[in-house]
């Protein structure tokens, strides 16, 4: 059993690292959506936002009639035939 040793300052080091170079990539990974026009999506509070193009946050989930067209096509089958 691992006992609660404190942690060093190369501990502290090293988380700070990871956590910095996690913000980096979350960054990137949220300007990559914005630029491909795909909304950031967050929970808040249990609670799920959608970002929209102008950067505000929107309990409407704005790909709602895209699963329903979806859901269609799956129901068609792979070649779009009717059942």
């Amino acid at each position: 059993m691992i006992e609660n040793a404190p942690l060093t300052a190369g501990t502290y080091a090293t988380i700070d690292e990871l956590v910095r170079l996690g913000s980096i990539a979350v960054a990137q990974a949220q300007d990559d959506s914005r630029r491909l026009g795909v909304p950031n999506v967050y929970s808040i509070n249990g609670r799920i936002y959608y970002e929209t193009p102008t950067g505000e946050l929107s309990a409407t989930d704005p790909y709602a009639n895209a699963k329903h067209a979806a859901e269609q096509c799956d129901e068609r089958g792979a070649t779009g035939s009717a059942p």
